[in-house]
């Protein structure tokens, strides 16, 4: 059994965990056709039954118990901060997986000709009293019997008055906020913490103006909008609930990262040199001293950075989003792909700081430039 955990301690480190995590999710929630037939091919669509749902919940709730018999699993994920964490994750799993199961099955009845499920609902008069007010009075009672549950059975996580001599290792902020402190290990403060919330926002209030598909307006599916279910679904599960994952669990002392089943050793420290790109290109494979001139130091960086803003809309606009260009147009489809290049981003930043341990692409610090 030992051995199972050391190997799961293995399995979670992140530049084995992120893109095992990138590969399945484009299998389970496909944007394409190609990737469709493989799902179906997989027999992955299952997931979305009643059965496929037992087998989901079985699974997290059998792994769950048995993480509970490991002193350091259970020390985590116990504590008080982190316990709203752990019901954050069944939560999201079940509403997830409510929805996709509507929406597949409203995909199965458009598929023999018949209306979707919401459609048939909508012959039956539902009044807001009593029916409505009765529905959120039993639900008033339950969340605050469940809050009081809580409140009685969990200590409060307070801790000692503040000590600015003595600061907790690991510091973390709120779990709402680990998203961006997780992002601060790959970007300057600037950018994970200015630049990118900003975009989020920006993004969000875009949508409906960038998004003119009609279909599936007031029912559930997944085949009719399976492009923009699936990047909104990468946005937020992998860019943000896996980083708040991460950084409740996976992050302990000086911020390293460690298994679940893993003790936190203050003393742990990562044998890391991370270089900037110029100094990959120009100490490592060219073998010369770096240019003194901050331009021709860090053209290299310019460059790929450049392109990745320029060309990349273009290629995915003759490919992989020609039928999104089409219904889109130029103006919206350049702020469509900006953004979602932007959030890309992040998962390139942090394989590249896995696996070649970039620090950043464009580093100017003389102007406090640093990509």
């Amino acid at each position: 059994m030992d051995q199972f955990k050391h190997l799961i301690n293995i399995l979670a480190r992140p530049y084995i965990m992120f893109p095992a995590m990138i590969a399945a999710f484009f299998f389970v929630f496909p944007p394409t056709e190609g990737l469709m037939k493989i799902n179906r091919r997989l027999g992955l669509y299952k997931l979305w039954t009643n059965k496929g749902g037992v087998a989901i919940f079985s699974f997290m709730i059998a792994s769950f118990a048995f993480g509970l018999t490991d002193e350091n699993f259970r020390l985590i994920v116990t504590k008080p901060d982190n316990v709203p964490i752990v019901g954050l994750i069944f939560l999201v799993v079940f509403f997830l997986w409510l929805a996709m199961k509507q929406g597949w099955d409203n995909d199965a009845r458009q598929a023999k000709g018949l209306k979707p499920n919401e459609a048939e609902d909508a012959k039956e008069n539902i009044l807001v009293w009593p029916d409505l007010v009765y529905i959120e009075l039993i639900a008033l009672v339950i969340v605050s019997a469940l809050l009081i549950f809580w409140a009685v059975s969990l200590h409060a996580p307070l801790e000692q008055p503040a000590n600015p001599t003595v600061s907790p290792n690991p510091s973390k902020a709120p779990w709402y906020f680990l998203g961006l402190q997780e992002m601060l290990v790959y970007f300057d403060p600037w950018i994970a913490g200015v630049l990118f919330p900003t975009v989020i926002m920006l993004g969000f209030m875009a949508i409906p103006f960038i998004d003119n598909n009609r279909k599936g307006l007031g029912y559930y599916t997944f085949n009719e909008r399976k492009m923009a279910i699936s990047i909104f679904l990468f946005l937020w599960l992998i860019l943000w609930i896996f980083l708040i994952v991460t950084g409740t669990f996976l992050r302990g002392p000086n911020w390293n990262f460690f298994g679940p089943f893993e003790y936190w050793d203050i003393h742990k420290l990562e044998a890391l040199t991370n270089i900037n790109l110029s100094e990959m290109i120009y100490m490592i494979f060219l073998q010369k001293q770096m240019p003194s001139n901050i331009l021709l130091r860090e053209i290299w960086g310019i460059l790929l950075v450049v392109g990745y803003f320029t060309l990349t809309p273009l290629i995915l606009a003759k490919t992989l989003f020609k039928d999104i260009f089409k219904s889109l147009g130029p103006l919206r489809y350049s702020v469509f792909i900006i953004l979602l290049l932007l959030a890309t981003s992040l998962p390139i930043k942090m394989f590249l700081r896995w696996i070649f341990n970039i620090k950043y692409i464009i580093a100017i610090p003389e102007f406090f430039l640093n990509i």
